[in-house]
């Protein structure tokens, strides 16, 4: 059972903003269609991506099976700061899922909105928020700095289209 649980190591940088595009799609037509309920089907893929990668999540296996593989070749990342803004992605929709369940449509809207607003940043412009703030927790001390060397030392970022060796 552990070989089924654990977030990869290294991440195609394009199938998780595949990912990042469709969270935004769930998320708008969940805002447009007043259909809040949603939010929980939102959480779930989130849990399941925080566990486990894109391996059990119905979003992730076609972003990086579907989607990603059609737009060049990929583009490798440290996967612990996606982890991380994937759990900040299921903070949010748990937070939302919650106020639902507790007669609080608005913070549910507000905190979907919110979603909205980061899930787009990631998909459209390339700024993942989770992992700028996972960098800054490692400059901070609070995650150790050996677990993405990438993000303590912005200057080892690549800018190729070349993948990163694991």
């Amino acid at each position: 059972m552990a070989s089924l649980i654990g977030f990869p190591a290294v991440v195609n940088e394009k199938a998780a903003r595949v990912v990042a595009a469709g969270v935004v799609v769930i998320t708008a037509v969940t805002l447009a269609t007043g259909w809040l309920w949603l939010a929980a089907v939102l959480a779930l893929g989130f849990a399941l991506r925080v566990a486990a990668g894109p391996r059990f999540s119905p979003l992730g296996r076609f972003a990086v099976g579907v989607v990603a593989p059609r737009l060049g070749d990929p583009r490798m990342v440290s996967g612990a700061p996606k982890q991380f803004a994937q759990g900040v992605g299921l903070v949010f929709t748990l937070a939302a899922t919650v106020a639902l369940a507790l007669g609080a449509p608005v913070v549910t809207v507000v905190l979907l909105s919110v979603l909205l607003v980061f899930a787009s940043l990631e998909a459209f412009v390339g700024f993942c928020a989770g992992c700028f703030v996972f960098g800054q927790l490692i400059r901070l001390g609070v995650v150790a700095d050996d677990t993405c060397v990438e993000c303590a030392d912005i200057s080892l970022r690549r800018r190729s289209r070349e993948p990163v060796a694991g």
